[in-house]
């Protein structure tokens, strides 16, 4: 199963500012208001996807290709770590697929650029156009124009293990109230025994931490990074949410409440010690939790949002958009496509592939019946959060970028006013240098 460890852990190293020669690479844009766009398009539509989702994208693909006789999609995956300059390359030289699978969290690179198709107003005639997962749209809209639609979702979310619970006389409920009980209920997983452990993070992972840890700070209405693209800068020196998220995983690491394997954790293995019934409490996703384990585990399990030092909460939004590239050949076909991928019968089945709808009307009577473990996201549709800025993968999915190294250095060294001065420095030069 391919989780977002593997797409998270080591991100694409550069920015478009750099790979796009000026404004004389802006394509001409389709136009989406012509009479008849989206509608029984012919020929074929050429699709980009993300390596890491390709198995949801190839089921996808031949059931719209067996649907009608018309249109047919032919589909091409791309590694991860190669996705924004390969992408980047094609618009320079002017030959870009119609439709692009893009990890969210890239989709403003190539927006910021004027490199996607203005998708404002067939969105809005969407009829589920409120149902659409907020956190994604954010990540594809500038000056309130819509460039992208979401298709799949990818959420972190605090995993509890309801046999330990038990056992502790831990409520998952009252634990996410504040830092303060979280740290509580850790302790009194660590007093079942030896083996048993409160909390794990993959502390040598840069992206799978963000994706892990970051919620926890959004979920007291704050974030590291501030202000709008163009004047963002780091919001770390005198954040306290930021000071308070490195204290508590402090308090974990000193206390010996995690296992020291944490230290060296790349997410290579993430979540087995949690299947193998031998951790508390697990901040992680639906596919690593739920995918990669049997129904007899999935009782033993129970989800609640990432919550903050006084509760609140939040969830990483992660997963992906779909965008029409400016200089498509055939923007009609891929709407099309997009149309019938955001249809409820195949929202439904992501699950099966280890993600979760865009559509917060999936969550249907037999969807619950069928997944009830990938319900929450949905439930709570607007708690779904990711930051928009272009250096992204800078900051968070570097080994040497800034977050990992004040995380580790606040975390293992205990050195957190260092870290976080550092960070901050750090944050600002990367920002800017990414907006320039």
């Amino acid at each position: 199963m391919l989780t977002r460890r593997k797409f998270l852990g080591v991100g694409a190293a550069a920015t478009t500012a750099g790979l796009f020669p000026g404004c004389s690479s802006v394509l001409p844009e389709p136009d989406v208001q012509a009479a008849g766009f989206g509608q029984d398009a012919t020929g074929t539509v050429q699709v980009w996807c993300r390596a890491a989702t390709q198995t949801g994208l190839t089921d996808l693909v031949k059931k719209f290709n067996a649907s009608q006789n018309r249109l047919t999609v032919e589909l091409t995956p791309v590694l991860d770590a190669q996705y924004v300059t390969k992408l980047a390359t094609a618009i320079r030289g002017r030959t870009v697929p119609d439709l692009v699978d893009i990890d969210d969290i890239n989709s403003m690179l190539f927006i910021y650029r004027d490199a996607f198709t203005d998708l404002t107003d067939p969105l809005a005639a969407l009829d589920f156009r409120d149902k659409l997962s907020p956190g994604h749209l954010r990540l594809a809209t500038k000056n309130d124009r819509a460039y992208g639609v979401p298709y799949l979702a990818d959420n972190s979310m605090f995993w509890f293990n309801t046999e330990l619970c038990d056992r502790a006389d831990v409520d998952p409920d009252e634990a996410i109230k504040s830092f303060d009980n979280l740290l509580a209920a850790a302790r009194k997983f660590r007093k079942l025994g030896d083996d048993i452990y409160a909390w794990s993070f993959p502390a040598n992972s840069p992206g799978a931490l963000g994706f892990v840890v970051q919620p926890m700070i959004w979920a007291a209405d704050t974030d590291l990074i501030q202000g709008t693209i163009g004047e963002q800068s780091g919001h770390i020196v005198g954040n306290d949410v930021v000071q308070q998220m490195l204290e508590l995983h402090r308090q974990l690491w000193v206390d010996g409440l995690v296992p020291r394997a944490n230290f060296s954790d790349d997410a290579s293995r993430w979540g087995s010690d949690f299947r193998a019934g031998k951790i508390g409490i697990f901040p992680s996703n639906y596919s690593v939790v739920v995918s990669a384990s049997d129904e007899a585990f999935h009782q033993k399990v129970a989800p609640r949002l990432l919550s903050g030092p006084d509760g609140g909460a939040a969830f990483f939004d992660g997963g992906d958009n779909m965008c029409i590239p400016r200089g498509a050949r055939n923007a009609s076909g891929a709407w099309e496509f997009v149309r019938f991928a955001l249809d409820l019968p195949q929202q439904i089945d992501l699950p099966a592939g280890g993600y979760t709808p865009v559509r917060s009307d999936a969550r249907t009577a037999e969807f619950a019946k069928k997944y009830p473990l990938a319900t929450l996201p949905l439930e709570r549709i607007q708690e779904g959060y990711a930051p928009t800025t272009l250096s992204y993968n800078l900051l968070y999915n570097q080994p040497d970028g800034p977050w990992l190294q004040m995380f580790r250095r606040a975390v293992f060294d205990g050195e957190l006013e260092a870290a976080m001065k550092e960070a901050q420095q750090n944050y600002d030069r990367i920002l800017k240098q990414g907006q320039a």
